[in-house]
């Protein structure tokens, strides 16, 4: 009878009821696969309630229908379509709008959509003001913390775009904060809720 090395015995493979056992692609949620003409034919959909004077309703619809499924570029297009939504919509608007969404049937999970694309939208910000400064020098902003959680700008917010931009999700991000707490916040960062923050990217 030939030795056995106990060492290298896998004993979670011998546990039924270990992890080790257990399928974890299971607690993964099935993701319908969009195609980018679908992403672009809702992009047009929302687009025209942007341009009927429905920022409101066009926000809500862009953030009720995630692309979790789309490709790269099916969902850049919706990330800039949550943009242009955001832009269209007045700082004191703001506050208002998101208690309305935040009371309305699924408004929390709206919210949480919201934060993920705002940190996106600041990420690729960040990262275009970053190359900026390496290849043609210019000077950043400053970004102070706030007591809400939020951050703020020092000097006036722009709803424009370039670093105007930018100042348009760090006002986002600082009236959705003062609404639904850093809870938002707390989900981005945790693991669990890692691959469907992923979808987005």
């Amino acid at each position: 009878m030939a030795a056995i090395n106990w060492r290298t015995i896998n004993i979670d493979a011998l546990d039924p009821e270990s992890a080790y056992n257990f399928d974890l692609s299971t607690l993964t949620p099935t993701i319908q696969p969009i195609s980018t003409p679908d992403v672009q034919t809702l992009s047009g959909q929302i687009r025209q309630l942007l341009r009927g004077g429905n920022a409101e309703g066009a926000l809500r619809g862009a953030l009720e229908n995630a692309p979790y499924g789309a490709d790269e570029q099916g969902k850049a297009l919706h990330t800039t379509l949550v943009t242009e939504c955001l832009n269209q919509i007045r700082a004191t608007e703001m506050s208002p709008l998101l208690q309305r969404i935040y009371q309305s049937d699924g408004g929390s999970e709206l919210c949480d959509t919201l934060m993920k694309y705002l940190y996106k939208g600041m990420g690729q910000g960040a990262a275009s003001h970053t190359s900026g400064n390496v290849h043609g020098g210019g000077g950043g902003r400053n970004l102070t913390p706030q007591a809400t959680g939020g951050f703020t700008q020092a000097g006036g917010r722009s709803f424009g775009g370039g670093e105007g931009g930018m100042s348009v999700f760090l006002s986002w991000h600082e009236k959705l904060v003062e609404m639904v707490g850093p809870g938002s916040i707390s989900l981005m960062d945790s693991s669990a809720d890692q691959s469907r923050t992923s979808k987005l990217t």
